[in-house]
């Protein structure tokens, strides 16, 4: 049973793209998935102190124009996470298994609908910076 079946008046479809729109996707999505990730690897690929994904099953996710360049990174754990980005502007779209890609991670800031996902959890807060904590910036 795919995620849309089992929560269908919760999911939300989507679209979005890297930055130079040579890559574009669709996906139907939960909402209420949204997280924010503190590890190390997170924020020295982002360039920033966490990065904000949101899981869809890859049954659910369709590239609809471009072709992705994947890079392979290996966690401090040994998990190796395929990192697939747009070739010429390098936005980074997803992350995935590289063994078993069920679950595609997608970043949340190359979602059109980015202001309607806001984040619902947090990962790796040991990693997080200090001076997130109690943080308003708006």
């Amino acid at each position: 049973m795919n995620s849309r079946e089992k929560n269908r008046e919760e999911m939300m479809q989507v679209s979005g793209g890297c930055h130079c729109g040579r890559v574009l996707f669709e996906a139907i999505v939960d909402p209420s998935q949204v997280r924010i990730c503190h590890c190390n690897d997170c924020q020295i690929i982002s360039g920033t102190a966490f990065r904000l994904s949101l899981p869809v099953e890859n049954e659910d996710f369709e590239l609809t124009k471009g072709e992705l360049k994947t890079y392979v990174k290996i966690a401090e754990s040994g998990n190796k996470r395929a990192q697939c980005f747009c070739e010429n502007c390098g936005s980074h779209i997803y992350a995935t298994s590289v063994d078993d890609p069920k679950i595609l991670n997608i970043r949340v800031g190359t979602v059109e609908q980015r202001r309607l996902l806001a984040p619902h959890s947090e990962k790796f807060t040991s990693e997080a910076m200090p001076w997130l904590e109690g943080c308003k910036l708006v």
